[in-house]
């Protein structure tokens, strides 16, 4: 005979998936993330990973993560901290209970509280036992010999077995949360398609944790989140590279140049890689090179026959790529560099979220070596910048730097899809006539004409040598190089001609603007909303393009009282304000490899107001 269980209506909830790097979270993550999206809610997430490929098993800094927020309003941000942890083992629960909020839900995996494992996460006492959890309600579930029981007369060995617990978990919380199981059900047979013992294994699994929470009387209470109010369309969830990838597949139809990629694979920008090596019936070519120097050479190789042509990376992939920008700026060839940011120099934290990339963006090459610079500011927007980066790239003959970063790229939303033939047009115009062909006879973007190579006499010189203006020739004349790299930097300010005004969230002058660029929008947004609902006078602003700012940008800066910069770095977006517009600016900077707390951001704002809401 079933339970009966409370259903209980909530608007929110952060849940977050915590256990070991070989535990599945990630998957089991994502999967709780589609089936959220295919029912509606808004949602945003946070996979939060490693570095390294297998950290020891049991130990706190092997701990993997994945944190969703899913909502029947909508939302900005993954959320500040989880309403909900699902610890696989004692590493997990060590690593996230200081994060959990207060009067929060922890469901364990109590088989894992073993000696050996509490010792590998630095417990001197079993938690589940003694005070550590007190004033949080915790769930013991035996997830591993539930498993281990459900599958007992499958075909799997006991390891095959425990890897699928992760299901067992993820059924347990679409049990919790009221969702359904088709989508992930449909998930496992295309994945294990050529093996039917996991595709029957695995469901088992699910539905095994499904019926645990329907038939056990540890749960009472079961939630739904009714569906968001969003706009109506065709929607799916979409991962910032994924959305990165189809932007750029959408800039090669809608431009009507083949789509080439050179590129490395680095983390986190690998998946773009990967993405677009799926899409050959578009005619899109990828390149996987031996080393990033090559990739972006292979890009600018593509540029010069006639491609739409994209190299991506991370930050010390674009330290290495730098020499061969600086070759596409001479060139004035069309190429965008994509460049996922993670942290830290050197190898750094590869799978961890860094903005510290916008001065090597803007400023980092040798000479005077302008390019437009676009960041993104969530997962869906990659796809749009990646459209513009293209339309920029092509219009203006430039190298564009396309920056996202580790949270958008892993990050995901739902995303509404648009119909193709709603996006505009990108015009190019390939040079074929010879009468008054000049290889550097600008038009009036500043733009020299593209000739591709093959077309009859219309044979140029190019290389990295500097150019003389109008013909092409190598020059070594002070004067024409003084002309040339003044034409270069005024090709690149006029951007700000063709590109939207810097708009204002809010009062259009005033006391306070908190302005941000890239993957800060969602955490700023909802600190000034937060904000505007106690009483604090305070607009928002946000660039997404950085190489040249919106023509306004100085006027709206000087339009308020005060402005908050807050930034995943030391201060680089406040650094290039101050010296072009020469104004004051406040900073607020933190680097944790995570994206920026709402509640930070909103504390700042407080103390700017010297804690005074205006009431």
């Amino acid at each position: 005979m079933t339970n009966e269980k409370e259903l209980q209506i909530i608007e929110e909830v952060t849940v977050r998936f915590a256990g070991d790097s070989g535990d599945g979270m990630q998957l089991t993550g994502s999967q709780f993330s589609d089936t959220t999206a295919w029912v509606g809610n808004d949602l945003k997430t946070l996979p939060d990973y490693p570095a390294e490929i297998r950290a020891p098993a049991g130990t706190i800094y092997g701990v993997s993560g994945f944190q969703l927020h899913f909502s029947s309003e909508n939302i900005h941000t993954p959320g500040d901290q989880p309403d909900v942890l699902v610890a696989m083992n004692p590493a997990a629960l060590k690593k996230n209970l200081s994060e959990l909020k207060k009067n929060g839900m922890i469901i364990v995996n109590s088989d894992a509280f073993d000696s050996k494992n509490l010792k590998l996460a630095h417990y001197d006492s079993n938690p589940l036992e003694d005070n550590t959890l007190e004033g949080i309600t915790v769930f013991t579930v035996p997830i591993t010999s539930l498993t281990e029981n459900a599958l007992k007369d499958t075909k799997l060995s006991v390891k095959e077995i425990s890897r699928c617990k992760n299901f067992f978990a993820l059924g347990l919380m679409y049990w919790l949360y009221n969702r359904p199981l088709e989508n992930t059900e449909k998930w496992i047979e295309e994945k294990f398609a050529k093996s039917p013992e996991f595709i029957e294994a695995n469901t088992k699994a699910l539905h095994a944790g499904y019926n645990y929470g329907e038939m056990t009387e540890v749960f009472t209470t079961r939630y739904a989140v009714e569906p968001a109010k969003l706009p109506k369309g065709t929607y799916r969830n979409i991962s910032g590279n994924e959305a990165t990838a189809l932007g750029f597949l959408t800039a090669s139809v809608k431009s009507g140049l083949p789509l080439f990629l050179g590129s490395y694979p680095i983390t986190p920008a690998t998946e773009i890689l990967q993405f677009l090596s799926t899409y050959k019936n578009f005619g899109v070519k990828t390149f996987q090179a031996e080393d990033e120097i090559a990739g972006i050479a292979t890009a600018i190789g593509a540029s010069f026959a006639g491609n739409l042509a994209i190299t991506s990376t991370s930050g010390p992939g674009l330290a290495l790529k730098t020499e061969a920008i600086g070759l596409a700026v001479m060139t004035e060839l069309p190429l965008v560099i994509i460049n996922v940011q993670r942290g830290g120099p050197s190898t750094g934290l590869p799978t961890k979220t860094e903005q510290a990339d916008l001065l090597q963006a803007v400023l980092g090459r040798n000479g005077e070596s302008p390019v437009a610079v676009v960041a993104a500011k969530t997962p869906r927007d990659c796809f749009y910048m990646a459209i513009e980066a293209s339309r920029i790239a092509l219009k203006y003959m430039t190298p564009v730097i396309l920056l996202t970063d580790g949270y958008l790229a892993n990050g995901s939303e739902p995303w509404r899809i648009p119909k193709v033939e709603s996006l505009p047009k990108i015009e190019v115009k390939l040079r074929t006539e010879k009468e008054g062909f000049y290889p550097y006879l600008r038009n009036e973007f500043l733009a020299r004409p593209w000739a591709i190579p093959g077309t009859p006499d219309l044979e140029h010189r190019i290389g990295g040598l500097e150019k003389a203006d109008i013909t092409g020739n190598v020059s070594y004349d002070p004067e024409n190089h003084n002309k040339m790299s003044r034409l270069r930097a005024e090709k690149i300010k006029n951007i700000e001609n063709d590109i939207p005004l810097l708009e204002v969230d809010g009062d259009q002058s005033g006391d306070l603007l908190v302005l941000g660029w890239g993957g800060t929008y969602g955490s700023i947004k909802e600190a000034v909303i937060k904000a505007r609902i106690l009483g604090y006078k305070v607009s928002q602003a946000h660039l997404q393009y950085l190489n040249p700012f919106p023509k306004n940008t100085g006027d709206v800066l000087k339009s308020f009282k005060k402005v908050l910069v807050p930034e995943i770095n030391l201060g680089q977006l406040a650094r290039l304000l101050r010296s072009e517009y020469l104004i004051e600016v406040e900073q607020f900077n933190m680097m944790r490899g995570l994206p920026l707390r709402v509640s930070y951001i909103l504390n700042k704002i407080k103390e700017i107001h010297g804690g005074s809401n205006g009431k």
